[in-house]
């Protein structure tokens, strides 16, 4: 058998069959509510912060301005993963939203990053904060972050039952609706004993947390960048499925990676010494695997003739 033959029993050339795909959720009225409510809670916050002169309320509605950006980007991103394929985008632009939740990890690392170091500032120098219009604003701060997060529930999801755009954009609203929670317990602590210091000491808590969350959203938006296997599918699950179906004696250059942050591609090339099995055994095979695995676009590389475990996965 020569090791990587690419002409079936008929002459053909290797046969592809491909699965159906999977659109992303349309969260389009979530964006549009998300960023019209955060948008007006900045203003309002801002406001209040110059009217108190309230640097906390002021450092906050700075970090709500990044969840904004951060919404648009996420939504932008989930847009263009609906293109229609072209010419020269033959899969469409389905990676958009896998650089969008890589631009929202980012959003997150430096919006905890300025609030570190405004923390670090106020612990060395206390400044008074008016108790009762914190715990007010920041109140509302829950309401708005609290809802949008809710709004995003659907998708956020990790591995294969969610879209890492769509959890983007949750981490980032479930996150400030922590900010607004602490900050409502720092003013009342402040408000009760009038130790300054505990606001910056709690902000540092939760940048604490929300690093621990974004960095998983990170890790993961660089691997899917990357190409890797996309979380929740195995490989060797795969090929040993692929291994086990009739006529196959080896599964070689098996390729699975993400098109974009719901749908994945498979190539894979099958040994079938016995000869091309038909197009209705392989239309099947892409059927059974985008049903096992959630893989929606599957094509496979019919060679015939012996086997040679050298060159191929015998399985």
């Amino acid at each position: 058998m020569a090791g990587h033959d690419h002409e079936t029993h008929d002459g053909h050339a290797g046969h592809g069959q491909h699965g159906h795909s999977h659109a992303p959720k349309d969260f389009g009225t979530a964006f549009a509510v998300g960023i019209g409510l955060n948008l007006a809670y900045v203003i309002a916050e801002a406001g209040f912060g110059v009217a108190t002169g309230s640097m906390a309320l002021l450092a906050d509605a700075g970090h709500n301005l990044s969840d904004v950006l951060g919404l648009a980007v996420a939504w932008a991103g989930l847009r263009l993963a609906t293109r229609a394929p072209s010419a020269r985008f033959t899969y469409g632009l389905k990676r958009s939203g896998i650089l969008a939740a890589l631009a929202n990890a980012v959003f997150l690392f430096v919006a905890c990053g300025a609030i570190a170091v405004e923390a670090f500032r106020r612990l060395g120098d206390p400044q008074p904060v008016p108790g009762v219009t914190v715990m007010v604003v920041a109140g509302m701060g829950i309401l708005v972050n609290g809802f949008t997060a809710w709004l995003f529930s659907g998708g956020s999801g990790s591995g294969k039952d969610g879209d890492v755009n769509i959890r983007g954009a949750y981490l980032h609203m479930l996150a400030d609706a922590g900010i607004s929670a602490a900050v409502v317990v720092a003013g009342l602590i402040v408000l009760k004993t009038g130790a300054y210091w505990v606001d910056p000491a709690l902000s540092l808590i939760v940048v604490a947390v929300i690093l621990r969350g974004t960095w998983g959203l990170m890790r993961e938006s660089v691997a899917l960048a990357l190409d890797a296997v996309p979380p929740g599918i195995d490989p060797e699950a795969v090929t040993a499925f692929l291994g086990e179906r009739p006529g196959v004696a080896a599964v070689h250059h098996l390729h699975i990676w993400p098109m974009g942050t719901t749908d994945t591609a498979m190539t894979a090339h099958l040994v079938m010494p016995g000869g091309h099995p038909g197009d209705a055994v392989l239309a099947g095979l892409a059927h059974d695997v985008e049903h096992k695995f959630r893989i929606g676009h599957a094509t496979f590389q019919v060679e015939i003739g012996a086997v040679d475990c050298r060159q191929a996965a015998c399985v």
